[in-house]
C-alpha cells in the first residue's frame, strides 16, 4: 500500500475475536486499533480519524446499528465493514443501505475477503479525502463545482457550503433567479458523504398542483384517472441521495402539509398506496421569493419553513459581485466551447468593460446567454462588440436602428412577406458563416434538417422562375 498504512478500527465485544482480527489486519500492513462496543468506539473515533471501521453488530452499552447511526448523523464517518454472527438478508441489506455501511460479511470471516474489502474501502476514503482536499484548493482559487468566483461574497458562500455539506442539514438556498442555487445543491450534494447517491432536482413551480404529489411521492396503477401503472415519487429516486425542491414558496400548501410529515418521520406512501415505504434523503430547498412574505400571506406554513431552514445560503446576485465577471467568463466560455465545438479564447477588453457597466437583471444565466450567442457567431479567436445583440447592454444606451453598411445586418423593406423576409435572413447567415450549415442553423435557432429542407424550397423557387426571388435587401 502506498503512503501511510491505512489505520482501521475494530470494533467487537468478544476480546479474542478483537485481538485475533487486530494480529491478522495488522500483518496485512494496515494499522489496527479496537474498542469492546459503540461508546469505546466512539470515543476513539473523536480522538483520532481512521480510514476504516470494522464494526460486530451485537453488543451491549451501544451496538453496531447504532453506532452507524451516531456516525451518520454527524456526517458520514469512515466506511464501515459490518460483521456479525446473525446475518440475513434482510439485515445486510438495511445495514448497508440504510446506515450506509461499505459492506457486510458473516461470521466465520474469510481472511481474504476481508483484507479486499478492507483495501477497497481504504482507497475509497482515501479518494474521498483527496477529493475533498482537491474541492477546498479550487475554492480558496475561486472555483467550487460549477460554481465561480473569487469575490468576499462568493468565498462566503464557498465556505458555508464546505461546512454544511458533511451534515445531514436540511439547507434553504435564496438567491435571485439566475444565480445559481442548484448549483450550489450540487457543489453540497458533490462534498457530502452522499456524493456516490442520486440528485434529483424537481422545480414546484412548474409543476401543476394536480400532479405535485405524484411526482413528489409517487402512486400505485389506478391511484386516479390515467395512473396506468404504478410510478415511483422523487422522494424514492432520492434514496440515499439529495432532493432539491427548487422554488419552495410556489408548493400548493395542501402538499406541504404531506411533505412535512415525510420529512420528519424518513417515511412516503404512494398515492394510492397502502404501504410505507422508508426513505433516507437529504432535503435542500431553494427560492427566489420572501418566504417572509409567503408566510405573511399564508401561502408557506410557517412549521414547514422552521423545518427547511435549518442551514441558509443566500448567493448574491451578479451586479453586487462584479469583480468576479473576468472569471466568470473565463469559466462560461471554456464551457460553451466544448459545447460548440468552437475556439474562443477570450473577449476583447471593451466587451468586459460594457459588461462591468451592466446590472445583469438575469445574473449569471444572463451572462452566459450572451456569451453563447457571441461564441457561436465569432467561432474562434476574440469576442468583440459586433458579436454581441445589436442592443446590448438593453436600456443602458439605446443604439440607433443599424446603418445600412452595419455588417452583419438584414435589412427588409416595408411590404416583404414574412416568407421573403425569412429567406432574406437565412441566406444572409449562411453568407456570413461562410455556407456552414450546421453553423448557420444554431446561430438562426432552427435544427439543420429545416435549414436544409429551407434551401430545398429555394431552389425549387429558382427553378420556378423568378416568382421566387426575394425583395429584401443584402446590407452585406
Amino acid at each position: 500500500m502506498a503512503g501511510s498504512p491505512a489505520r482501521v478500527l475494530i470494533v467487537d465485544d468478544e476480546e479474542s475475536q478483537r485481538a485475533g482480527l487486530a494480529a491478522m489486519i495488522r500483518s496485512w500492513g494496515f494499522e489496527a486499533e479496537t474498542a469492546c462496543d459503540g461508546v469505546e468506539a466512539l470515543e476513539k473515533l473523536n480522538q483520532a480519524p481512521v480510514d476504516v471501521l470494522v464494526t460486530d453488530l451485537m453488543m451491549p452499552r451501544m451496538d453496531g446499528f447504532e453506532l452507524l447511526r451516531r456516525l451518520g448523523a454527524q456526517g458520514g464517518g469512515p466506511p464501515a465493514i459490518v460483521i456479525t454472527a446473525f446475518g440475513s438478508v434482510e439485515t445486510a441489506v438495511a445495514t448497508i443501505h440504510d446506515l450506509g455501511a461499505f459492506w457486510f460479511l458473516e461470521k466465520p470471516i474469510q481472511p481474504q475477503a476481508l483484507r479486499l474489502l478492507l483495501e477497497r474501502a481504504a482507497s475509497q476514503r482515501r479518494l474521498a479525502q483527496e477529493t475533498e482536499r482537491l474541492q477546498r484548493q479550487l475554492s480558496y482559487q475561486g472555483v467550487l463545482g460549477e460554481l465561480t468566483g473569487r469575490s468576499p461574497a462568493m468565498q462566503q458562500v464557498f465556505s458555508l457550503i464546505r461546512q454544511v455539506a458533511p451534515t445531514k442539514a436540511a439547507v434553504l438556498i435564496t438567491g435571485e433567479s439566475g444565480t445559481g442555487k442548484e448549483l450550489v445543491a450540487r457543489a453540497i450534494h458533490t462534498l457530502s458523504p452522499r456524493r456516490d447517491g442520486p440528485f434529483v432536482a424537481v422545480n414546484c413551480a412548474a409543476l401543476p398542483e394536480t400532479l405535485m404529489e405524484s411526482e413528489l411521492f409517487g402512486h400505485e396503477k389506478g391511484a386516479f384517472t390515467g395512473a396506468f401503472e404504478r410510478r415511483v415519487g422523487c422522494f424514492e429516486l432520492a434514496h440515499n441521495g439529495t432532493l432539491l425542491l427548487d422554488e419552495i414558496g410556489d408548493m400548493p400548501v395542501a402538499t406541504q402539509a404531506k411533505l412535512l410529515r415525510v420529512l420528519e418521520d424518513s417515511r412516503v406512501r404512494r398515492l394510492g398506496g397502502r404501504n410505507e415505504i422508508l426513505v433516507d434523503v437529504r432535503v435542500i430547498a431553494s427560492t427566489n421569493r420572501s418566504l417572509t412574505e409567503a408566510l405573511r400571506k399564508g401561502a408557506l406554513r410557517e412549521d414547514l419553513y422552521y423545518r427547511l431552514n435549518v442551514f441558509h445560503i443566500h448567493l448574491p446576485p451578479l451586479r453586487e459581485r462584479l469583480e468576479d465577471l473576468p472569471l466568470l467568463v473565463e469559466a462560461l466560455l471554456a464551457e460553451l466551447n466544448r459545447k460548440h465545438g468552437a475556439r474562443v479564447q477570450e473577449v476583447a477588453p471593451e466587451v468586459l468593460d460594457l459588461f462591468r457597466t451592466y446590472s445583469w437583471p438575469g445574473n449569471v444565466r444572463e451572462l452566459r446567454n450572451v456569451l453563447e450567442r457571441a461564441v457561436i457567431l465569432a467561432g474562434e479567436g476574440t469576442i468583440r462588440r459586433e458579436h454581441l445583440p445589436w442592443n446590448f447592454p438593453p436600456g443602458a444606451q439605446e443604439r440607433e436602428p443599424a446603418p445600412l453598411e452595419e455588417p452583419g445586418v438584414v435589412r427588409v423593406p416595408l411590404g416583404a412577406t414574412l416568407e421573403e423576409a425569412e429567406k432574406a435572413l437565412i441566406l444572409r447567415t449562411l453568407q456570413f458563416t461562410g455556407n456552414n450549415k450546421t453553423r448557420a442553423a444554431e446561430i438562426l435557432g432552427i435544427s439543420l434538417k429545416t435549414l436544409h429542407n429551407k434551401l430545398k424550397e429555394y431552389a425549387a423557387g429558382q427553378a420556378a422562375g423568378p416568382a421566387g426571388g426575394a425583395r429584401a435587401e443584402d446590407a452585406g
